[in-house]
């Protein structure tokens, strides 16, 4: 299904990109020239995009690009720069997910990764957008590295720290392995989400609802393939935090017409539209809220839904929920 319409003037919010993976290309590069740092040629196309061929290859050319990240000043650049392009296309709100690991892969503290995304967030703000912070942990490193980061976050709170949260490869050990290290951030006060029925079935994200306490469910797509689960996502207000582009480029789905976006908010469960990982993916917050005009039917109301939806169940303190709410309805 195809409109005309280009919901860009629509208020939007994302709660579901990886600060590592917003960097594009062209920043990576300049990154790496400033951290005299030599990249594979392997790691582009030649038309300047990231290259990759299936989810493992595109985890460890994440990993790489990742790699020219090494300072504060880094870190800040790729917020900012992140958060600047996503203001234009109409964000008033972005929780990103960062990951000490990669920073500390790369030589880089705790304190200075935070720092730097701090910087990035607060000179980013003039454009009318507010960013905050959800600290993840990498699935397939391990239970013991995952309660480590979860540890080192605790210890170094700060307001812009919402969330806590778990990427990587989701057919790596098991959500239980895992709940130490929630349990930490949970005790710190932050709210927590976990990647989940994205390249796994519907039993991973059983298995997360099961063990960890998570309110949200990062991407949660596979649910579609278990109407029990539905039924269960829906009655408890779980929030899928849905990426439809990254799934057809991840091959978790061959194309929109089959991604189960429309089918997952018609049976009732609570869907936001996020990016990812967007210049692997060749795509923008703004393109997602496109798509689903596009290619799934959303009118102006529904879109405005999503939005309130990501805004209302983000990890953003109340006095803020507030303040972007009045600017999504004024």
């Amino acid at each position: 299904m195809t409109t005309e319409r280009t919901p860009l003037k629509i208020p939007k919010a994302e709660l579901h990109c990886h600060l590592e993976g917003a960097a594009s290309p062209d920043l990576v590069r300049r990154l790496a020239k400033r951290n005299h740092l030599a990249l594979p040629s392997s790691l582009f196309t030649e038309k300047n995009d990231f290259a990759w061929s299936d989810f493992v290859a595109f985890l460890k050319a994440y990993d790489v690009a990742s790699s020219a990240i090494r300072t504060p000043e880094d870190y800040r650049d790729v917020t900012y720069e992140y958060l600047v392009a996503s203001a234009a296309e109409g964000v008033i709100y972005t929780e990103l997910m960062a990951s000490p690991d990669h920073a500390a892969a790369s030589g880089l503290g705790y304190d200075g990764m935070l720092e730097g995304i701090v910087a990035g967030i607060n000179d980013a703000r003039p454009y009318g957008i507010e960013g905050r912070i959800i600290m993840t942990c990498v699935r397939h490193l391990g239970s013991d590295r995952a309660l480590g980061v979860a540890r080192q976050v605790a210890a170094g709170p700060h307001a812009y720290i919402v969330g806590f949260g778990m990427g990587g490869d989701e057919n790596k050990y098991r959500p239980a392995d895992f709940q130490p290290a929630f349990q930490v951030a949970v005790d710190a006060g932050l709210s927590c989400t976990c990647h989940a029925g994205e390249v796994a079935g519907p039993e991973s994200i059983r298995a997360a609802l099961t063990h960890l306490p998570i309110k949200r469910v990062g991407h949660g797509v596979r649910a579609i393939d278990d109407p029990n689960l539905i039924v269960q996502l829906a009655e408890q207000g779980i929030v899928l935090e849905v990426c439809p582009t990254s799934n057809i480029a991840t091959g978790v789905f061959s194309s929109y017409a089959e991604h189960p976006l429309k089918a997952l908010r018609d049976a009732g469960c609570a869907i936001t539209l996020n990016s990812d990982d967007p210049p692997y993916f060749k795509t923008t917050i703004g393109r997602e809220y496109q798509i689903a005009a596009d290619h799934f039917g959303f009118d102006d109301i529904a879109l405005r839904d999503i939005t309130h939806t990501a805004i209302a169940e983000s990890f953003a303190d109340p006095e803020l929920k507030i303040r972007l709410l009045t600017r999504l309805n004024s």
